[in-house]
Parts: C-alpha cells; sequence; structure tokens
C-alpha cells in the first residue's frame, strides 16, 4: 500500500485589509475588545465581484503545483473543503476544475467548516493510498465577508472571520515513516445549535428571503465552542501521538485552526509546547475556517518554521461540532 506526502503548498488571500478600527465605524466594537477576546488585530476582506472562492482557489491551486514542480496536467483529482461555495449549488470543486483546464478530472466538495480541511486530507489520504489517484490538489477555501451581519447585532461574530485560499498536492509515495502519518475524523451533531446559520436551509421558511432575518447570519455561543474546544484539541492532538507512538515533545510544529489566538494559547499552555512550536496567524487574516490550516501550514513553510524531516500536527475544532487532527512527516 502507498502512503501520501504533500509536495507543494501555495495560499492566496484578497488584498483588501480591514483593520479593527475599520469595523469600530460599522458597529458598536473596539480595537482592544477585538484583540483581547480573539487576539484578532487584521483580516483580509474579498471585495464582491472581483474575488470568489473559485478564483482564490484557483491562485492557490497553481502555486501549490508549481512549488511541487509539476505542471497542471499531473493533477487527477480535487477535493476542496469550503463553507461558502460561490453558488449554492453545485459545488465550487467543479468551478475549480474548469478554471484549472483540467478536463474531466473529478472534483469533490467537503463540507466540515473548520475542520473541513482536514477531512478533506483525510480524503484524499485514502484514495491515494489505495491507488485510485496519484496527485490530489486539497484546498481549503473561503469567503465570509459577504454573509456577515455587519450591523451591531452581529459584532461578536463578524469581528473573527475573515477570507482567504490555500492549497496543497498530495501525491502517493512509498509506505514508509514520511508523509501523512495518520489522520483522525470526530463529531458530536448534540451542539449543532452552538454555532450553525440555519439559513439556506429546510429549517427556515421558504422564499423570498428577507435579507436581515438573523437566520441567515452566523450564531455562536462563545462559550460554548470554547469549553468544548480546549478539550477536543487536546484529546485529539493525543490521540494522533499515541497512533504513531510518539510524545508531545516530538512535535516540531504544532498547526491549530486558527479560531481564536486564546484557545490556540491554551492548547500550548496545556500541552507544555514552547512557543516556536506552535505557528499563529489568526493575527492578521482572523479565523478563514476550513482554509485556515493549509494557509497558516503554508506561511510556516514559506518563513522556514517548517523544514524537511519535521514532524508537524494539525488539529481542527469548530462547527457540527466536528473536531480532527492529522500527523505528518514533513518531506520538503
Amino acid at each position: 500500500m502507498k502512503n501520501s506526502k504533500i509536495v507543494g503548498i501555495g495560499h492566496c488571500v484578497p488584498p483588501g485589509i480591514v483593520k479593527n478600527a475599520d469595523l469600530e465605524e460599522m458597529m458598536n466594537t473596539s480595537d482592544a475588545w477585538i484583540q483581547e477576546r480573539t487576539g484578532i488585530k487584521e483580516r483580509r476582506w474579498a471585495k464582491f465581484g472581483e474575488e470568489t472562492v473559485a478564483s482564490m482557489a484557483v491562485d492557490a491551486s497553481k502555486k501549490a503545483i508549481a512549488n511541487a514542480g509539476m505542471e497542471v496536467k499531473d493533477i487527477d483529482f480535487i477535493v476542496v473543503a469550503t463553507m461558502s461555495p460561490d453558488y449554492q449549488f453545485p459545488g465550487v470543486g467543479t468551478q475549480i476544475q474548469d478554471q484549472l483546464g483540467l478536463g474531466y478530472v473529478g472534483a469533490l466538495d467537503i463540507r466540515n467548516q473548520c475542520s473541513g480541511f482536514i477531512y478533506a486530507l483525510s480524503t484524499a489520504d485514502q484514495f491515494v493510498k489505495t491507488g485510485m489517484y496519484k496527485n490530489i490538489l486539497v484546498i481549503g477555501a473561503e469567503i465570509h465577508s459577504h454573509r456577515l451581519d455587519k450591523t451591531p447585532r452581529g459584532r461578536a461574530v463578524s469581528v473573527i472571520f475573515g477570507d482567504g485560499a490555500a492549497a496543497v498536492v498530495l501525491s502517493a509515495c512509498d509506505e514508509g515513516e514520511e508523509g501523512v502519518l495518520s489522520t483522525h475524523l470526530h463529531s458530536d451533531g448534540a451542539y449543532t445549535e452552538e454555532l450553525m446559520a440555519k439559513g439556506p436551509g429546510n429549517l427556515v421558511p421558504p422564499l423570498p428571503v428577507i435579507p436581515n432575518d438573523p437566520d441567515f447570519f452566523p450564531h455562536m455561543n462563545g462559550r460554548a465552542v470554547f469549553k468544548h474546544a480546549v478539550i477536543r484539541f487536546s484529546e485529539v492532538i493525543n490521540e494522533a501521538l499515541k497512533a504513531n507512538g510518539k510524545q508531545v515533545e516530538d512535535i516540531d510544529m504544532l498547526i491549530p485552526h486558527q479560531a481564536n489566538l486564546r484557545i490556540s494559547q491554551f492548547i500550548q499552555r496545556a500541552m507544555d509546547l514552547p512557543e516556536e512550536k506552535v505557528f499563529n496567524n489568526i493575527m492578521k487574516y482572523g479565523n478563514t475556517t476550513a482554509a485556515s490550516i493549509p494557509l497558516a501550514l503554508s506561511e510556516a513553510v514559506e518563513e522556514g518554521r517548517i523544514k524537511k524531516g519535521d514532524l508537524v500536527c494539525i488539529a481542527a475544532f469548530g462547527s457540527g461540532f466536528t473536531w480532527a487532527s492529522s500527523l505528518i512527516r514533513w518531506n520538503f
């Protein structure tokens, strides 16, 4: 049986920077309030009609393919994680396939919100291991800014989210201790309504849609999310370590989903990891849900924080509730 390994990575973010001070003009908030609760200083918001989820995903994918030393034609499958596709249907994967000029290559959308990228990576990993595909694009891409309640009513949620995309090329390799060592996926639907948006969906009245209906904007019980996140993060990280006979001190870099800097710092302390072994970039991008882990991975590689041979752990927790982790022996 083959293993899978990441051989290329790239990211794309919109040029539009929205600082906390800019949000003070939209809603009853402040830079100090946002930084104290989330650690976020700024985020990127796409310009309507200019950047799309598909266009950012394609840009990130081209960079990842080039980084892998490949050509677009070498890709034989696409798995994309997003909770904000450009259309309600179809999924964004087929747009990416078309814009990359990938012929009739299959495209699969995964909708697991904050855990989406790890779910997508796990899915692609299985395809590679069984020999069905050789080179798979695994993408996380989101545009949240068009769907946020930017009035005072939405301030607790809207200040958190940002837009962006990142992609990796996952390729087959000989079985051994490199590449994706394991993935671990979990969910608990009992907490569905602690972090969700009801509309559009079958539990809200049909059209005509009322644009200001709160059911069409994200709802989050911040305390409940924090309480469960800090428990599940530690559990799923330890699960990955145990599955591979590793200890916390073996981790060279932990990249948690960028949900809240306070959660990441709590996990760092709980696991007794030094600051240099945990990568965070939520301060400048906000929470980009499915894009957050590959975006952080891409920047960490770009900055030389991840090197060949490093043991990298990625972990996520979010809406669903879903949580996941993967242990990766980095190979470039």
